[in-house]
């Protein structure tokens, strides 16, 4: 049988390359639409000679768009940013980006499309960020109104941007930042829970035309969240609360980095919880158990402790090797 062929945007990225792997391996024929379709090359011996390709697309651009979806049987939009650089705008990719490959897909007659967006979107939002995908979902459902939407809270995983990078941080910071007190509380969510979700909204007739925000089994302060991550690491650093208007003030100057470090926009993301709403359909109704950042972490965070994969329970290399010479 032919395989089924399915169009991905943004699937280079921290979540396309777990999603590209379980659909390799069920045999899904893989187109991924890339910016920069080099930066997707390292995915293609993830499947059989042919089955993964990369081709060049920006969101953006509507014809383009067109071209790469002609022909899928699914399609997934992936792509997102988390801070405005140059041409690639809020409004680009999270709404004109999204609004063009449904629209694309609808005009195809693709069989499903998974949009994935973030728990907080909202048209009416005072973020950038969320306001602008909450304004991607409704030209989603406008464009082709059977789309899965699936909306996560914070990913986290091995390649994670967020208890990586905080992790980097302690390397060069004696504190880190408590935005807002550190009082804003979120539900991280593993990145192949999220993958999983997504293969099942390609597949599955019941996920056609819902919703379904995706939080894991906790929810955290960030606070908590920071101190997990210290003590899961074996270093000590101060955490030092940062009033939100000093936050914003700094990340006046800091967004003016090439990769900043914390955006006006972030801060005011910040305000607001970062969990699964009351009533939202989420990872009960489509039969999947999440795990626990407790869980997750300690399988890619080692190489932050000071000693690396060789230190247990936070004891220094040195002292755990004399711990062993005296037990022989």
């Amino acid at each position: 049988m032919p395989r089924q062929k399915v169009t991905i945007f943004g699937g280079s990225g921290f979540l396309g390359r777990h999603l590209v792997t379980r659909l390799a391996r069920s045999g899904w024929s893989i187109l991924l639409a890339e910016r920069h379709p080099s930066r997707a090359h390292f995915l293609q011996p993830l499947g059989d000679v042919g089955q993964i390709a990369a081709v060049a697309a920006r969101v953006q651009d509507e014809a383009r768009v067109a071209e790469v979806v002609a022909g899928a049987d699914a399609v997934v939009n992936l792509t997102g940013i988390l801070y405005e650089s140059g041409n690639q705008r809020f409004d680009g990719v999270h709404t004109t980006g999204a609004a063009n490959i449904a629209r694309a897909a609808a005009g195809a007659q693709v069989k499903r499309l998974v949009q994935v967006s973030a728990i907080g979107a909202d048209p009416d939002s005072e973020a950038d960020y969320a306001r602008s995908k909450g304004k991607g979902e409704e030209a989603v459902r406008q464009a082709f109104p059977d789309a899965t939407i699936l909306r996560p809270s914070i990913v986290i995983g091995p390649e994670d941007g967020f208890f990586n990078r905080f992790a980097d941080m302690t390397r060069i910071s004696p504190f880190l930042p408590l935005v807002g007190g550190g009082k804003t509380r979120f539900q991280p969510v593993y990145v192949g829970d999220v993958a999983q979700a997504i293969q099942m909204g390609l597949e599955q007739n019941g996920l056609v035309g819902q919703t379904y925000e995706l939080g894991g089994p906790g929810v955290y302060s960030f606070k908590a969240l920071l101190q997990m991550l210290l003590k899961e690491i074996g270093r000590r650093r101060l955490l030092l609360p940062l009033p939100f208007a000093i936050a914003s003030l700094q990340a006046t100057f800091l967004e003016l980095l090439p990769v900043p470090p914390l955006t006006r926009d972030q801060v005011r993301m910040l305000r607001s919880d970062n969990i699964v709403s009351e009533g939202a359909k989420g990872f009960v109704e489509l039969g999947i158990t999440p795990k626990s950042v407790e869980t997750i972490i300690p399988t890619y965070l080692e190489r932050h402790r000071a000693g690396g994969r060789f230190q247990c329970e936070n004891i220094p290399l040195m002292e755990w090797i004399s711990s062993l010479a005296n037990d022989l």
